[in-house]
């Protein structure tokens, strides 16, 4: 009895020590700390749980996750896209030039797209009754049209993907500015600005990024263009040896990665009612920072969907927190810097746990 009493009290000491190694190598690491957050949070913030404050948050959330998940596929072959900012940006403006019911001519008549798809009477399809049809798709073609000008450039130019979208973000940024003259397109048609309305528990934009995450899973998991996805993230050179048609692969990465950049731009533009020309400069840190503290390596070859979820969540949870403490600004941007930080250096760390299992 003895001995046998021993023998427990080993392992469960043995459990206590392999805990914290554990937990870090757990899939489900960030939510725990999601979970962990929440629980320090309450006693201090109590705010912070109540049913408002939860579906603000959440409200934000989507259209991050949506995004963020195509930051995720190009991730996951060792790219990065920092244009899908720039993406959001100039899908709200080019979106709501087309539907606006209203236009006032002193502060949008020297637009070079006043006369064209902007009228004093209403943009030019603000009487179809297709017009917000048309808005949508073109929004998403324009999604998929930069998406494909960065992965044709970086496929078949082979220049790096962080300079190519830096460049992008930047030459799209600068041109949604200039359609509007940094003015905001207001006076969107309702069949537009219901898609973003809070409509309880079971919203559109919450149905559109559940629909994007399970199909984007299912990319990933179950077909072979995710194998072929991790296999260029892991070894690039093995995979072309092994047949994998990498440029392809490539273009069609950062098409998705533009796809879910126009989603967002959707969620975002109909929840603000209004097209914005500078809708997306805010997201660039939280859309990489909510991939990479997820999981995602900025080396290529991992990252899950499921995983990104929990690192915007943490972030989003985050930023929530910091903001009901009246935190300035600039110090919630400085905090969330530092967690992507550390989450890149747990990343490293977990990497090295596995690569000499120790």
């Amino acid at each position: 009895m003895a001995v046998s009493s021993q023998n427990n009290q080993a392992t469960f000491v043995s459990m206590l020590k392999n805990l914290p190694r554990r937990l870090l190598l757990s899939e489900f690491f960030i939510f725990y700390l999601c979970v962990a957050l929440f629980a320090l949070l309450m006693p201090f913030i109590p705010v912070i749980a109540t049913p408002y404050n939860l579906s603000n948050l959440f409200s934000n959330i989507w259209p991050l996750y949506a995004v963020a998940i195509g930051q995720t596929f190009v991730l996951i072959i060792a790219g990065i896209d920092l244009s899908q900012g720039a993406i959001i940006s100039l899908t709200s403006v080019i979106g709501a030039s087309l539907i606006a019911t209203a236009v006032d001519p002193a502060v949008f008549g020297q637009s070079p797209i006043w006369g064209s798809l902007l009228f004093e009477d209403g943009a030019v399809l603000s009487h179809a009754s297709y017009g917000v049809a048309v808005a949508l798709l073109t929004m998403i073609a324009i999604g998929l049209l930069i998406g494909f000008i960065n992965g044709a450039v970086i496929a078949y130019a082979r220049i790096p993907a962080f300079m190519v979208t830096l460049v992008t973000q930047m030459f799209f940024a600068a041109l949604a500015i200039y359609f509007v003259k940094s003015e905001n397109i207001i006076n969107l048609p309702k069949g537009f600005t219901v898609i973003g309305a809070d409509s309880g528990l079971l919203s559109i934009p919450l149905v559109m990024t559940i629909v994007l995450a399970v199909s984007a899973q299912f990319v990933l998991s179950r077909t072979m263009f995710g194998r072929w996805l991790y296999s260029i993230g892991t070894n690039i050179r093995a995979a072309v040896v092994s047949g994998v048609p990498q440029k392809k692969v490539i273009i069609l990465t950062y098409m998705f990665s533009g796809f879910c950049a126009a989603v967002a731009s959707i969620i975002y533009s109909s929840r603000m009612e209004m097209g914005r020309p500078t809708l997306g400069a805010p997201f660039l840190l939280d859309i990489v920072g909510g991939a990479v503290i997820g999981g995602s390596s900025l080396s290529g070859g991992k990252g899950k969907v499921l995983w990104t979820f929990f690192g915007v969540l943490f972030l989003s949870l985050l930023g929530n927190a910091l903001s009901l403490l009246n935190v300035p600004f600039f110090w919630i941007e400085i905090v969330k810097g530092s967690v992507i930080l550390v989450a890149a250096l747990i990343d490293v760390t977990r990497t090295r746990i596995l690569q000499y299992n120790v």
